[in-house]
C-alpha cells in the first residue's frame, strides 16, 4: 500500500502510504478522507454564504442530502456506462464504489437533478442554490485531486518540465498498457504531467475569481455559468495530458463535454446580459436574495406555511 512519489527536477520524494489508519479490520484511505475534507470544506462555504444568496441553511441540509445522493448515483452510473466491458459480466460489482470508478461529470448531472429535486420540495430558489453549489464544488474538486496524488493516479503523458513525478505504480501502469489504451506514446523512465495538480491549482484560482465576481454578480444563475465555463475550459486542455481518459471512439469524453460546457455557459451569459440591457427584463432574471422573500429566507425569518413573514411568536416546522 505504500508507493514512493517522487519529483526529480525539484528533488521531492514522498513515501505515501494509501491507508490512513484502520478501525478494527477496517481500512480508511486517505482518497477517502480527502474527500470528505473536501465536501466538508464545500459545505462550509455554502452555509457560509447561503445568506448572501437568499438561501435557507436549514432547508439547504435537506436539499444537499438529495444533491449528494443522486451525485454518486450519476457519478457511478457515468463511469459504467462508458466502461460497461469491465461490468458486463459481474454485474455486482456495479455497486462497489469502493473499488473505485466514479465520473465526474455524471456526478455534476445526478447532482444537478439532485438539487431541482431538493429545492422544488423544500421550497427554495434553484438558480441561486446552483451559484452556491458552483464555489463549493471548485472547493471539492481543488481538494479532492490531491486523493489522485496519494494513489498516483490521474496522471498525464510524458514531461521533462521540472515538476514531472514518477513513482514505481505509475511507471508499472504505463508498462502494462498500451499506446491506444493511454492515447500517447508513454517512456515509463520519463516522469509525467502531475495533472491533478494542474486540476487543484485550476480550481483554486477559479474560487479566487467566484469570491470577487459573486460580490458583483448581475443576475441569479451567473456563478454557476461562471463555474462551468471555467471547469469546462480547464478541463477541455487539461484532460488532453491524462492517460486514462475514458474515450468514445478516437475522442475523450471529458475534453468534448468540457468543451459543451465552456461554450454553452459563454453563450447563456452573453442572452442572459442581453436581456438585462433590453426594456423588458424576464422575471427569472435577477437576484432572488435582493426580493423580500428572498431576504427572509436567507435570514430564515420566512414562515413557509402560512407564506409570510415569521412574527416573534411564530413556531418552526420542527416545533410544531
Amino acid at each position: 500500500m505504500t508507493d514512493v512519489i517522487s519529483f526529480p527536477g525539484l528533488g521531492l520524494e514522498f513515501n505515501v502510504n494509501r491507508i490512513a489508519f484502520s478501525i478494527g479490520s477496517i481500512d480508511i484511505y486517505w482518497y477517502a478522507v480527502i474527500i470528505a475534507t473536501g465536501f466538508m470544506l464545500a459545505l462550509v462555504f455554502l452555509f457560509k454564504n447561503a445568506k448572501r444568496f437568499g438561501i435557507d441553511s436549514e432547508r439547504a441540509v435537506d436539499v444537499i442530502f438529495f444533491a449528494v445522493i443522486l451525485g454518486i448515483i450519476g457519478a457511478r452510473a457515468y463511469y459504467v456506462a462508458f466502461q460497461w466491458d469491465m461490468f458486463k459480466d459481474n454485474l455486482t460489482e456495479i455497486f462497489n464504489i469502493r473499488g473505485g470508478g466514479l465520473g465526474f461529470y455524471g456526478g455534476i448531472i445526478g447532482g444537478i437533478i439532485g438539487l431541482f429535486i431538493g429545492c422544488k420540495l423544500r421550497d427554495q430558489k434553484i438558480l441561486p442554490f446552483l451559484d452556491l453549489a458552483g464555489g463549493a464544488m471548485l472547493i471539492g474538486q481543488g481538494i479532492g485531486r490531491w486523493g489522485n496524488f496519494v494513489n498516483s493516479e490521474a496522471f498525464g503523458c510524458n514531461t521533462t518540465l521540472p515538476w514531472g513525478m514518477t513513482s514505481p505504480k505509475i511507471v508499472s501502469y504505463i508498462e502494462r498498457h498500451s499506446e491506444e489504451v493511454m492515447g500517447a506514446v508513454m517512456d515509463p523512465n520519463i516522469p509525467v504531467h502531475p495533472t491533478f495538480l494542474y486540476e487543484s491549482l485550476w480550481c483554486a484560482l477559479g474560487l479566487l475569481v467566484f469570491c470577487f465576481v459573486m460580490k458583483k454578480r448581475k443576475f441569479d444563475g451567473q456563478m454557476f455559468l461562471f463555474y462551468l465555463g471555467w471547469n469546462g475550459g480547464g478541463r477541455m486542455i487539461i484532460e488532453g495530458l491524462r492517460t486514462d481518459s475514458l474515450m468514445i471512439g478516437p475522442f475523450r469524453i471529458s475534453q468534448l463535454l468540457g468543451a459543451l460546457m465552456l461554450v454553452f455557459a459563454v453563450c447563456a451569459f452573453m442572452v442572459a446580459m442581453k436581456f438585462l440591457k433590453s426594456e423588458i427584463k424576464p422575471a427569472w432574471l435577477g437576484i432572488w436574495s435582493e426580493t423580500e422573500k428572498g431576504r427572509l429566507q436567507g435570514e430564515e425569518k420566512w414562515d413557509y406555511k402560512n407564506n409570510c413573514e415569521k412574527t416573534s411568536g411564530a413556531k418552526t416546522e420542527s416545533e410544531q
